[in-house]
C-alpha cells in the first residue's frame, strides 16, 4: 500500500479517488482490447467478401467466354446460311414460303459450347428448355461433366435424359 500512499500524496488525492481512477483506467484498457478484437473480426468478414467477389469475377469470366463462344457459333451459322444461299439461290424463296416447317436435326452438339439457338434445333427442346439448360450450364461453371447432372434441370427426367444423350456430347 505504500505505492497508493505515495501516489496519493503526490497527486493530492484520497485512496478512494485513486482506486476509482484505477478502475476507470482498467475499463479503458478493456474497451481498447474489445475494440481491437472487433476490428479483427471485421477484417475477417472483409476477407470473406473479397473471396466471394473473386468467385463472382470468375463467373463473369466464364460468362464472357460463353458469350464469345456464342458469337463464334452465330458467325458459323451465318456463314453456313450464306454458303447455302450461294449454292441454292432459290432456296431462300422456298424457306420463306415454308417457314413453319421444321428441319429434322440429325447430329450431335457439344453441350458445353452450344448456344440457345443450337439447343433449340434439337427436337423437343424449345426456348424455355434451352434457357433452362444454359442457366444450368452457367451454374455449373460453364462445363457439365456427366449426363446424370442433367437430372437437376427442371423438366428433365430419365426419359428426356436418354433422349438428350443422343444429341449431346460433353467435351
Amino acid at each position: 500500500m505504500k505505492l497508493f500512499e505515495k501516489l496519493a500524496i503526490k497527486l493530492s488525492l484520497t485512496k478512494a479517488e485513486i482506486t476509482l481512477v484505477s478502475v476507470l483506467l482498467g475499463f479503458l484498457v478493456l474497451g481498447g482490447i474489445l475494440k481491437n478484437i472487433r476490428s479483427v473480426e471485421k477484417a475477417e468478414t472483409l476477407v470473406k467478401k473479397v473471396e466471394i467477389a473473386r468467385y463472382r469475377e470468375a463467373e463473369v469470366d466464364s460468362l464472357i467466354s460463353l458469350a464469345t463462344a456464342d458469337q463464334a457459333s452465330v458467325k458459323e451459322d451465318v456463314m453456313e446460311s450464306v454458303a447455302s444461299e450461294k449454292e441454292n439461290p432459290g432456296a431462300q424463296k422456298k424457306t420463306s414460303q415454308h417457314s413453319s416447317e421444321k428441319k429434322v436435326f440429325n447430329g450431335t452438339i457439344a453441350f458445353n459450347k452450344a448456344s440457345k439457338g443450337q439447343l433449340q434445333k434439337i427436337p423437343g427442346v424449345g426456348p424455355v428448355m434451352a434457357e433452362r439448360l444454359i442457366t444450368f450450364r452457367t451454374a455449373k461453371g460453364g462445363k457439365v461433366h456427366d449426363f446424370q447432372e442433367f437430372l437437376e434441370v427442371k423438366g428433365v427426367g430419365e426419359k428426356k435424359l436418354e433422349f438428350l444423350k443422343k444429341y449431346f456430347t460433353l467435351e
